[in-house]
């Protein structure tokens, strides 16, 4: 099918069929697994997917590749849901879900955010994304590339990175590298924080002035002495503290 890229939702179609391949290795899919696409496009990982699963979901807002993936799939192999993903019920498709894409790198932050609403439902996430966002994901306490992002998602999930993807895998191909992770939920038993609100907040506060000081950018939230009982230096910068010790951190704000 002929489809010309639209800028707007973010459209560079995978084409390289050892990277298609490398995917899907990864993957592993197996016949009876529940799993869920997120931006089908041209169908370059749906075909590949549908040979070894018994069904498949996708989610797609372009009106002009849905018409081509009904064309092609028949309603028994593949179930095709209209709209947004970023509005779209995950939780609705049951549990033990898996789920893969190509995510549009002008909304993977939100769309990674909304998923890990419903973390608790899913078995494991692989997603293609801009190579910087997936290097912020699995940053280390001391990175420059530690940010809000890092901390939010690595609280929720194991994640690896897996395999790194020229521009040339792509039409068009992008300006950008890119990079295959693997995302898994933690277990239940081990999310401490007793209030993942008042734990949100201060993340966004320690990395809403990055260069400055705990003590400066959670004074508001947490005294320098209750840092100092913590055994958190309040010199420290946001890029420097660890997911547990923020979570320490949020549940000392709720004594």
């Amino acid at each position: 099918m002929k489809h010309i890229p639209r800028k707007r939702f973010g459209q560079n179609f995978l084409v390289s069929q050892s990277v298609i391949k490398d995917i899907v290795s990864a993957i592993n899919p197996q016949p009876a697994d529940t799993m869920v696409e997120i931006g089908p496009g041209l169908a370059a990982l749906t075909g590949p997917l549908t040979e070894r699963l018994d069904h498949l979901h996708v989610v797609e807002i372009d009106r002009d590749l849905i018409a081509g993936l009904q064309q092609r799939f028949p309603k028994t192999k593949v179930t095709v849901h209209e709209g947004d993903a970023l509005k779209f019920d995950f939780s609705a498709l049951g549990p033990n879900l898996r789920v893969v894409g190509n995510l549009p790198y002008n909304i993977s932050t939100p769309i990674l955010f909304h998923l890990a609403e419903c973390a608790s439902q899913v078995r494991d996430m692989h997603f293609m994304l801009q190579k910087e966002v997936v290097d912020r994901m699995v940053a280390e306490p001391g990175s420059a590339n530690v940010g809000r992002l890092s901390i939010m998602l690595q609280y929720r999930f194991e994640m690896e990175l897996l395999l790194h993807v020229p521009p040339d895998s792509f039409n068009p191909p992008p300006k950008v590298e890119s990079a295959v992770v693997r995302m898994q939920p933690r277990p239940l038993k081990d999310l401490n924080a007793k209030d993942h609100a008042v734990f949100a907040r201060i993340v966004t506060a320690a990395f809403s002035m990055r260069r400055k000081m705990l003590r400066n950018t959670l004074r508001d939230l947490v005294s320098e002495a209750d840092l100092t009982a913590l055994g958190i230096a309040s010199t420290q910068r946001a890029e420097e503290v660890s997911v547990n010790d923020f979570v320490r951190i949020a549940n000392c704000c709720l004594k």
